[in-house]
């Protein structure tokens, strides 16, 4: 009964550990060169809200509440390798706490979707998309402070009171790569 009882008190002192092992991946490359990360906080997005929307038109409207409810906005964007197999080994191990909404492989590339329940089945907490390959697949070349920059892996974070119903709509207007296949998801 005591050597039980060691074993548990270790395992409780290593808890804190592991949790500082998976370090935030978004907190771990926002100063790094080799990524392009992007931080939206929630004064943000209720600005753009109110950007030119008639507030009149239901649609825009649902649009403006739905960007309102959201609490937190991270990408990554790499064309590092090593970087990029990081990020895949952080959404895989992120990704045991969501439920898998939709997995897209096309070619070499892959996109996947996944989420935290809400409050009801037509709202998630969090919604955590992951693209990776995407390089070969892309048509126009994108610049980045005057170079040219080539795009492998995307991860995106959204936190809050997210409706399904409107996010394909919120991703494309952020022209988030994978978007389109939550439309098609319906």
């Amino acid at each position: 009964m005591r050597n039980k009882l060691i074993v548990f008190v270790m395992a409780l002192m290593l808890v804190p550990l592991v949790g500082m092992a998976q370090k935030d991946i978004f907190e771990k490359y926002s100063d790094n060169s080799d990524v392009t990360y992007v931080s939206i906080k929630p004064k943000m997005f209720q600005m753009i809200a109110k950007m030119g929307i008639n507030i009149d038109d239901a649609e825009a409207r649902a649009y403006m509440d739905m960007v309102q409810s959201i609490t937190s906005f991270k990408t990554i964007v790499t064309d590092n390798k090593t970087i990029a197999a990081e990020i895949s080994k952080w959404v895989t191990s992120r990704s045991g706490g969501l439920e898998e909404l939709m997995e897209v492989k096309d070619d070499g590339s892959e996109v996947k979707f996944y989420v935290k329940e809400g409050k009801d089945v037509d709202h998630v907490k969090e919604l955590l998309i992951f693209v990776n390959g995407i390089d070969s697949k892309m048509e126009e070349k994108i610049e980045i402070n005057g170079k040219e920059r080539k795009i492998e892996t995307v991860v995106v974070s959204l936190t809050g009171d997210i409706d399904l119903n409107q996010i394909s709509k919120l991703t494309d207007k952020m022209n988030i790569p994978g978007g389109q296949h939550l439309e098609k998801n319906k």
